[in-house]
């Protein structure tokens, strides 16, 4: 008995000629054939030429086997004519090289792996200063409503995006094209996140529920229920152990990903948590709030280390710097600073030391409220959306507005994300529309 995989229903059909032909009691060659011949004709469009050179082979294999009644029952039905010179042997030589094909792919997958490891399955950082350019690289239309988050793969070409649609869409940020839909949450989406390695989806929404999707099979695998109002931002922490949301309930849950038990709630805003984020070791988290504040919290314990209070009004977002960097961080100076960068309703966007709790830069600019923020890869530039419809490039080191997009999304921007990993810039609109920017 030799293998089938990757073959078709003929092939199949004569996997173990003992038994097929010896075993059972004799039927005709349609009743024994017609199921597997009938899967072929529906899933493969031959055309007349091929399926007469099949068909001879298939003859020339019964013939050379000594299988003479099928031989002549397949001849019959089929109303073949006798295999000519070039089907000897045809069907051996399409086994054989099926095989080599195999084994040729298992080998390059195996190279695949390797490099991968190697590589560490990620692609560099950019070490250039790569800012957005216009006009947009594409445009992806699907959504039926307000865009809440777009999310760039931490490995692959691929961008999630959630709307007040209820849905979240998969998409090729390169070429353009819409992968599929996922289905499952019961009210507006909010927001969307990966894990470092891709594997794992989250999603928050309106419904009060945490989704995790498995992006192997695209299945919902998960559905994480605790918050008591709806849930506004989700994110892992980078060792993928463990997710964190925040809800309009004003509390943020760290969630265990392997079980779905929520490990602990954190509490001190005052009102609606907008939205969460962690530094690249994970041992801080920062939110932003209704309350006005931004508060620093330790991961491990859930003490709140700090109230930052700056800001006048709701403070929508809120990003840590990237620590591979010593532009804005302080090292290249001899410090070891961490820094913290709020945008808020107030029109402002506010950049802290949380070594010390103070405001160092207040960045005016914005004719209106300031929906996020996120630093630049190398540290030296912020780049924020607005409802003033404006993409702004700040750069830090002259603490001002170096660049300015105007009518990016009609009537507002809703988010953004920036990919560390190969350079490009997003942004998602009230218009439900997505936008990939390139970087140079």
């Amino acid at each position: 008995v030799v293998s089938t995989q990757s073959t078709g229903p003929e092939v199949q059909s004569y996997r173990s000629h003992n038994s097929t032909f010896s075993t059972y009691a004799p039927r005709t060659f349609s009743e024994k054939y017609s199921s597997s011949l009938q899967p072929l004709e529906q899933n493969m469009v031959l055309t007349s030429k091929q399926k007469d050179e099949l068909h001879k082979a298939i003859l020339d294999y019964l013939q050379s086997a000594g299988f003479k009644d099928s031989y002549s029952s397949f001849q019959r039905e089929s109303g073949a004519q006798a295999a000519d010179a070039s089907s000897v042997g045809l069907l051996e030589k399409k086994w054989t090289s099926v095989l080599r094909l195999q084994k040729k792919v298992q080998e390059l997958e195996e190279k695949v792996t390797q490099l991968e490891s190697e590589t560490g399955n990620r692609r560099k950082a950019p070490t250039t200063d790569c800012l957005p350019r216009t006009p947009e690289k594409s445009v992806l239309k699907g959504h039926r409503n307000n865009i809440t988050a777009v999310r760039f793969h931490p490995v692959y070409t691929q961008l999630a995006s959630s709307s007040e649609d209820a849905t979240i869409k998969i998409w090729d940020y390169e070429s353009g094209e819409f992968e599929r839909t996922l289905k499952g949450h019961t009210n507006a989406i909010q927001d969307v996140a990966w894990d470092k390695s891709g594997k794992l989806l989250a999603s928050c929404s309106a419904d009060l529920t945490i989704k995790l999707w498995e992006t192997s099979t695209w299945d919902c695998s998960k559905t994480l229920y605790g918050h008591e109002h709806n849930v506004s931002g989700v994110i892992f922490l980078p060792s993928g152990d463990f997710l964190a949301s925040c809800s309009r309930d004003a509390t943020i849950k760290i969630w265990e990903t392997s079980t779905g038990y929520c490990m602990k709630t954190l509490k001190g805003h005052d009102d609606w948590v907008r939205k969460i984020a962690v530094n690249n070791s994970g041992n801080l988290l920062a939110s932003c709030s209704n309350d006005q504040t931004v508060r620093i919290w330790n991961v491990n314990s859930g003490e709140n280390l700090m109230t930052l209070r700056d800001h006048s009004h709701v403070v929508e977002s809120v990003a840590f710097s990237n620590s591979s960097s010593d532009q804005a961080s302080g090292k290249s100076k001899g410090g070891n600073q961490e820094l913290v960068v709020s945008a808020s309703r107030d029109k402002t966007i506010k950049i802290w030391d949380i070594a010390t709790g103070q405001c160092k830069t207040t960045l005016v600019g914005h004719d209106n409220w300031v929906r996020g923020v996120v630093f630049h890869p190398t540290n030296k530039y912020l780049i924020s959306i607005s409802d003033d419809k404006t993409i702004r490039i700040w750069d830090l080191e002259q603490e001002r507005n170096i660049k300015t997009y105007s009518d990016v999304h009609t009537p507002f921007i809703s988010c953004h994300d920036f990919n560390n990993h190969d350079p490009h810039f997003v942004t998602g609109g009230v218009d439900s529309l997505i936008k990939i920017f390139a970087c140079k």
